[in-house]
């Protein structure tokens, strides 16, 4: 759609000012508390959408994990890096990602599946879940609704958007195989009107031993 950008220039022009309306969202901490608290020292954890590696890889290599995070923003990557060293970082797209056999004790992919197509939505998802390890876990979160390719202003950038329902979410998580704990929705308020009040949807998920 003309005038549009991709996520990676949203994300390259955007860099510390997304940190500044969206880097303490309470339901994101309390994600990772929950999820720090059954992964044990050196669990390997994949953080998509990594963005300036706060406050998600920052939380998950203080409490001892190896984090690999991935972002299609240059300029974050270059700002994880610097601000999480303890963390490794790449460039990468969630949809054409390919990590290495044996998969992730934990995925955590909050907010990476908007600015694209539906079906592309639909298929990260899958593939994500898909690396997640038996025994392990996927957190995610995303602004929830049947929405296919709206074209809107988002923190002053033309973007065009495309979701899921929260319901959907719900069974595309356990079609992938995975058993869902947690699902709820609430409403978030960017820090000093940065950007518009958002609806969250926050999954929280694991895949059963042996599956």
């Amino acid at each position: 759609m003309s005038g549009q950008e991709s996520a990676a220039e949203v994300f390259d022009a955007l860099a510390q000012r997304y940190e500044d309306a969206f880097g303490r969202i309470p339901a994101q901490l309390e994600a990772l508390d929950w999820l720090t608290g059954r992964l044990p020292a050196g669990a390997r954890v994949l953080d998509v959408g990594s963005g300036t590696g706060r406050p998600t890889a920052e939380r998950l290599a203080a409490a001892g994990c190896a984090v690999t995070g991935i972002d299609v923003s240059a300029e974050m990557v270059a700002l994880a890096r610097e601000r999480v060293p303890r963390a490794r970082f790449e460039q990468a797209d969630v949809r054409t990602y390919a990590p290495g056999e044996g998969g992730f004790d934990a995925v955590c992919a909050f907010f990476p599946l908007l600015i694209m197509e539906q079906r592309e939505v639909a298929a990260s998802l899958e593939r994500m879940a898909s690396w997640v390890a038996p025994g392990g876990y996927l957190v995610l979160a995303t602004v929830p609704g049947d929405i296919s390719g709206l074209a809107m202003e988002w923190m002053g950038h033309q973007v065009t958007v495309s979701s899921l329902s929260a319901q959907e979410y719900a069974t595309r998580i356990e079609t992938a195989g995975l058993e869902l704990l947690h699902h709820r929705t609430s409403l978030f308020h960017p820090e000093a009107g940065l950007a518009d009040p958002e609806e969250h949807l926050f999954c929280y998920a694991r895949r059963p031993d042996g599956a």
